[in-house]
């Protein structure tokens, strides 16, 4: 979906719409969870902190999230991609994988498919999107992003070599921005130029991740669309191009990760009770806190207060901090109870 939260309050606030607007924050306080294509002209984006969108766009107007309501249009949505096939797989409440190799109503053409799913979902919702056809999860992920908003691009398997060969590194999809600037000073501008480097060198130089990138750049991606999947935790982390040493700053790198941990946390059908921070030094030692609630976190408030209460000077050392995680695990099933309930009467 295109800038989903602050679309959907420009729908439903006509007085909004044409207007910059940041879902979430305040002028004094508080982290943006999303911003319109108005609000990104000024260079606002979400997990930012509000105080600096404000400074950038001081036309900036700020909304209170509503998740039940994103939550409510996000199934709609869900509903559309069901009538096509069932391997959907959802990444959040806007953003979703599906393999229509074998679809529902026959259709030959995954670009025509995704053309009449963008269409429903305008009927549907009032609200665009855009879409990335290709033959795997990071091509089309990819291809999704290149004619953003309300666009759509299929990147067919004979136009795969050349189309990343050209792109900037910066524009690969799982090579955040701390490693695209290391990748650019060690010669790494293009998809060209990162498959000139061998698996032994990309694992040396990234670790794990060294074989994705090694992959990636080949087109080569092989995991397959899972619906339904059971998650134990949700989480999301950020490795920084230099180690932090102040509290300050660790403090708004934790506020925007928990922006984007509550983002997937909307989507997940259970809640969990347990915050867990996590903190990896310079030296790669780690660490993690957690606090447990007696019920469940359903405010992306109550996760920043938790990620506040975990986080103190005692974090600090002289190594420096390079990594910062925040996640939500404990999740409780919301099924009714098995046994008989007791009832109460009115006098």
């Amino acid at each position: 979906m295109d800038a989903f939260y602050a679309s959907v309050e420009q729908r439903d606030n006509p007085e909004l719409k044409g207007k910059p607007i940041a879902v979430g924050g305040n002028r004094e306080r508080g982290v943006v969870a999303a911003a319109s294509y108005e609000a990104r002209k000024y260079g606002v984006k979400s997990a930012m902190p509000s105080t600096i969108a404000a400074r950038r766009c001081p036309e900036l107007i700020f909304v209170k999230p509503r998740f039940d309501r994103y939550r409510e249009i996000s199934h709609i949505i869900r509903e559309v991609f069901y009538e096509y096939t069932d391997l959907v797989e959802p990444l959040s409440l806007d953003e979703a994988y599906l393999d229509v190799t074998k679809n529902k109503i026959g259709l030959n053409s995954a670009t025509i498919i995704a053309k009449e799913i963008k269409q429903k979902i305008l009927e549907r919702t009032g609200l665009t999107s855009s879409a990335g056809i290709s033959y795997c999860k990071f091509l089309a992920k990819t291809a999704s992003d290149v004619k953003k908003p309300n666009g759509i691009f299929t990147i067919l398997p004979s136009e795969a070599d050349e189309f990343l060969r050209k792109m900037p590194i910066s524009q690969f999809h799982g090579i955040g921005k701390a490693t695209a600037e290391k990748m650019k000073t060690a010669g790494i501008f293009t998809g060209s130029d990162l498959r000139k480097k061998s698996l032994e060198d990309l694992s040396r130089r990234y670790g794990k991740v060294g074989k994705y990138y090694y992959n990636i750049c080949r087109g080569t991606d092989n995991r397959p669309v899972v619906p339904d999947r059971e998650r134990k935790s949700i989480s999301a982390e950020r490795t920084f191009d230099h180690n932090m040493m102040r509290l300050e700053e660790i403090s708004q790198e934790l506020h925007r990760i928990a922006v984007i941990t509550f983002d997937r946390y909307n989507d997940h059908e259970s809640k969990g009770r347990t915050v867990t921070i996590k903190v990896k030094y310079g030296d790669f030692r780690q660490v993690t806190r957690s606090h447990s609630f007696i019920e469940p976190v359903e405010l992306l408030d109550e996760l920043i207060q938790a990620v506040d209460d975990l986080t103190d000077q005692s974090l600090i050392r002289e190594e420096g901090i390079r990594l910062l995680g925040v996640g939500i695990s404990n999740f409780q099933k919301n099924e009714p109870p098995s046994g008989p309930t007791q009832l109460t009467l009115d006098y």
